[in-house]
This record gives structure tokens, C-alpha cells and sequence, in this order.
């Protein structure tokens, strides 16, 4: 679709300014920068209710404000059958003619970065940058025939709901292993009268440990950069070609965080790789700190931060050779069906970005056998 077949937005939008006035909505919420309705975290103590804005089914609502947001305008579809309030701050509109332009799909245009970046570019003010609701009438977007927007969204639609659906069961292994792990290491076991062949010890006695580093900026690849928190990029040097038990090491948000690192992968300065003296009892170790409090590790006044030094002191209980590599077979098991799955949803997640970046282009894309990876009632 080319510059002239797109479309003013404000032609097939208006705005929607419906109070609470009789109280009658007591669901409240907000809207995240991951573009979702959440239940808000506002302190509504002694506030009047009645002056926040009411939103219903398939209305949008979104904050104007665009500065300190991560670059991203909070902005959603409503998409739940009762109705919900949010505050007065938030803009609530809604297409005018659902026959000419599906909400789903107009959402799906607001996914993409180059809205992002464009309402930020737009967004204008001294104190707070907004973007405002005649610059957002002024956004154009292609608008193909009905039938094609819904081929869209339905689309996107099935990849999203094998996204959650991979997730729901990844949460399920995750409380499987957990499960599994309390009941071989901590029902029944006391710390004043442990097992025989268990023992107290630190975990400087079965691990070494190295911080990450910054990768190089020119370096390009498909192996991970993770930093503890997440992956932040790609290149074509591996640090590590297996997974490991990763400390978050800075951050006030994360710092003494425990988690796994991807198979392959790069590790940057933010966070602390342990490297096991027996590598099996990675599944043990790993589930060990998961429920100990590694926020002690913590150190640091100006930033909180953990340094090998605290890692090295840390007191853990260790099990018998035999008890922690029984559990790590069970849990590898486990672990090899969830990393199949994250490994599935990083996919699905570049092909929903696929879709949305082909929006713009007009075009559809041809998902090839997708219908394959529906899972449905098969799971």
C-alpha cells in the first residue's frame, strides 16, 4: 500500500468522554507501557471515583503523556465484558464504524515501534511531552478492505494464543520442578539435623564465578547478549555454549536475582555467571537460591550491587553427590520441554513482529504452515 492509499485515522476514530458518575464501575485500571490494561496501583484512598472516565468493550484508552514512558505510549484495547473506570488522565476513544476498521486491527498498528517513535516525535510540551488527540487523529495507517484486516488479526491473533498457551505451560513445569524440589530438600529436612551424607558449606566450596562484560557494539550474530535481566541484543561471539546459573549483580531492580541463562549465549557486566565445579547439581543449586533470600547479597549505598566476594561466603546446604544428581535428571527432563517451549515463543514472537513491521507495507505475510504449530486441546 503505497502514500496515497493511507489513511487519516482521526476520520474513523472519536472520542469517548463517559464518567462514573453514580458510582455504578468499581473495576479500576491502568495502562502499561506493554501497551495491556493492569489493575491500577494508584492509592484511591479518599479519591472521587465518580470523575473517572468509564471505558467498555473494544474502547481504547491511552496516556497522553509520552515523556520518562520508555519511549512508548501507554496504550490499549479494551477487551474484557464489564466494564472497567480509569482515570481521568487517560483519552478514551473508539472507531466510529467497526465495518470499516477493526479495533483489533488499529491495535495491532499501535504495537508497532514506528508508532512509537512517531508519537514520541509528535509529542510536544516544557514540563511533559504529550502527545495529543489531534495529533493522534493525525496519524495515517493503511486501511484495507475488512476481510484482509480480519485475515490480519487473526493471524496475529493464533500466535498470540499459542504464546500464552506455551506460557501457561511453561508455568506448569516451572511448579512441577518446584514441587519436586521441596519435596526432596526441604519437607521434613532440618538444618540442625541434616540427612546423612548432607552438610552445611558455601558456595565457594562447589563454584567459581566470573563477571560478564560488555560485548562489542560491531560484533553481529544470532548468539544471545543476556544480561540477567533479559536478552538486550545479538552477536557472533559465544562467551557460553551451555546454560548456567546466572546472579543478577547490578540493579536495584534485580540485583541478587537468580536465573538461567540461555544455552548459548553472552553475558554482560550486569550480572554474574557461576560455573559449577559438578555440573550436576546445576537443577538443585539453581532452585536452592531460587527459594533463599539473595537479596543479603546485596551491597552498595549509591547502587545496590553483589560482587563475587559475597557469593563466595554465601551459606547453602548441600546434599549427598547421589540425592542432588538423582533430581537433576528428573528436572532435566523438565527443563528440556520448558526450553523447547521459550525457544518456540522467541519465534513466534519474531513472527508477530514480522507482521506487524508488514503492516506498513500493505501486505499480508505468509506465515508457511502455521496452521502446523497449532496446538489447541492437542497439548
Amino acid at each position: 500500500m503505497n502514500k496515497g492509499e493511507m489513511k487519516r485515522l482521526g476520520d474513523y476514530i472519536r472520542e469517548v468522554d463517559v464518567r462514573n458518575r453514580d458510582l455504578e464501575v468499581t473495576k479500576l485500571l491502568g495502562v502499561s507501557i506493554s501497551k495491556e490494561f493492569m489493575p491500577s496501583i494508584a492509592n484511591t484512598i479518599g479519591t472521587d471515583m465518580s470523575s473517572y472516565k468509564i471505558v467498555e468493550p473494544r474502547q481504547f484508552a491511552y496516556g497522553p503523556v509520552t515523556s520518562r514512558n520508555g519511549d512508548k505510549v501507554s496504550i490499549a484495547l479494551y477487551k474484557d465484558d464489564e466494564k472497567a473506570i480509569v482515570s481521568q488522565a487517560y483519552t478514551i476513544f473508539e472507531v466510529k464504524n467497526k465495518q470499516e476498521l477493526l479495533p483489533e486491527y488499529l491495535m495491532m498498528w499501535f504495537r508497532r515501534p514506528e508508532f512509537d517513535r512517531y508519537a514520541r516525535f509528535k509529542s510536544h510540551g516544557s514540563a511533559r511531552e504529550i502527545f495529543s488527540w489531534e495529533e493522534m487523529c493525525d496519524v495515517e495507517l493503511p486501511v484495507p478492505p475488512i476481510e484482509q484486516q480480519q485475515k490480519i488479526v487473526s493471524e496475529y491473533e493464533a500466535i498470540t494464543h499459542r504464546i500464552r498457551l506455551n506460557e501457561q505451560i511453561i508455568t506448569k513445569l516451572e511448579e512441577t520442578a518446584q514441587t519436586l524440589y521441596r519435596k526432596m530438600f526441604v519437607d521434613g529436612i532440618d538444618k540442625e539435623n541434616l540427612p546423612e551424607g548432607w552438610r552445611m558449606g558455601t558456595l565457594g566450596e562447589v563454584a567459581d564465578f566470573t563477571y560478564g562484560k560488555m560485548p562489542d557494539k560491531t560484533s553481529k550474530g544470532d548468539i544471545p547478549i543476556f544480561s540477567g535481566y533479559g536478552i538486550v541484543g545479538y552477536t557472533n561471539i559465544p562467551m557460553y555454549k551451555k546454560q548456567l546459573i546466572i546472579v543478577i549483580a547490578r540493579g536495584d531492580a534485580g540485583s541478587g536475582k537468580i536465573v538461567l541463562s540461555p544455552n548459548v549465549f553472552y553475558l554482560t557486566n550486569l550480572a554474574i555467571a557461576i560455573l559449577l565445579k559438578d555440573d550436576n547439581m546445576k537443577y538443585y543449586l539453581y532452585y536452592h537460591l531460587l527459594n533463599s533470600d539473595t537479596s543479603t547479597l546485596r551491597s552498595g549505598s549509591a547502587q545496590a550491587q553483589v560482587t563475587i566476594n559475597s557469593l563466595f561466603s554465601y551459606e547453602i546446604i548441600i546434599p549427598s553427590n547421589d540425592d542432588y544428581r538423582e533430581f537433576d535428571k528428573l528436572i532435566s527432563l523438565v527443563n528440556k520441554q520448558m526450553q523447547i517451549l521459550i525457544d518456540e515463543n522467541m519465534k513466534l514472537t519474531e513472527l508477530q513482529s514480522l507482521l506487524l513491521a508488514k503492516m506498513g507495507q500493505g501486505n499480508m505475510v505468509e506465515t508457511q504452515n502455521f496452521a502446523s504449530l497449532q496446538r489447541g486441546d492437542q497439548q
